[in-house]
């Protein structure tokens, strides 16, 4: 069994999965966003193909702990994804993912257009490897 990782935003979906003894995170996929619609088949099929039993969903917090309009739609995000599965669902507190996902994909020497292809999947990565250590460690 696993863990996943969602990075949400408006646009797409970062997608990250432990390993089977929930060591390591690896990136998975990033979804670009249609509809509620879609983008739930295509989690629902994640999560029975990679055998998931929790998701981690990143929460934007302002730097000083509170929410902002990012974090409310990423709320409202984790409310559907409740309502619709049955394995628990956290958030994790995920302020400057994106910016050490960037900072390690320019250090990386990655194009600016390759790095918005990945991004949001290395920033459920970091999100993920956080939860980890957090918890299996």
């Amino acid at each position: 069994m696993r863990i996943m990782a969602l990075d949400y935003g408006d646009k797409t979906i970062g997608v990250a999965l432990s390993d089977a003894l929930k060591i390591t995170a690896q990136g998975k996929e990033v979804i670009r966003r249609t509809s509620w619609k879609e983008d739930f088949q295509r989690l629902d099929e994640l999560i029975k193909d990679e055998e998931v039993e929790r998701i981690v969903v990143g929460l934007p917090r302002n730097m000083n702990g509170t929410y902002g309009p990012r974090a409310e739609e990423t709320l409202k995000f984790v409310e559907k994804l409740k309502n619709r599965l049955s394995i628990p669902i956290e958030t994790w507190d995920e302020r400057l993912s994106t910016a050490e996902a960037e900072r390690t994909l320019i250090k990386g020497d990655i194009s600016r257009q390759k790095r918005k292809q990945v991004i949001d999947k290395l920033a459920a990565v970091i999100i993920l490897q956080g939860y980890l250590e957090r918890y299996y460690r």
